[in-house]
């Protein structure tokens, strides 16, 4: 059992940053490939970024890539989540999501816990 807690959500203008972490319980975490993703008002839940076990590979969404930094610090039991250039279509709730079962990184029917959410808001 893993439980993730998502921090690090606010309201920012455009071209600004925020870094999202998301600590987990559970003296597994290192074996876990994590997942951030978000969803917006009336769409449906999208990938972001995904990190394996190791810290290598890592995977981005169009959307995310050059802008977006996903680590993890296994020693801590965290994930991040570093956004730069944010832009008002980032608004979402960001998720962290961890897997360990085989499936695409990409797909959220393919993880196993997830954390409750934080917002993102960016302004214009």
């Amino acid at each position: 059992q893993v439980q993730l807690v998502e921090s690090g959500g606010g309201l920012v203008q455009a071209g600004g940053s925020l870094r999202l972490s998301c600590a987990a319980s559970g003296r597994t975490f290192s074996s876990y490939v994590m997942g951030w993703f978000r969803q917006a008002p009336g769409k449906e839940r999208e990938f972001v970024a995904g990190i394996s076990w190791s810290g290598r590979p890592v995977s981005y969404a169009d959307s995310a890539k050059g802008r977006f930094t996903i680590s993890r610090d296994n020693a801590k039991n965290t994930v991040y989540l570093q956004m730069n250039s944010l832009k008002p279509e980032d608004t979402a709730v960001y998720y962290c999501a961890a897997k360990n079962t085989f499936g695409s990184i990409l797909n959220s029917k393919n993880y196993d816990y997830w954390g409750q959410g934080t917002q993102v808001t960016v302004s214009s």
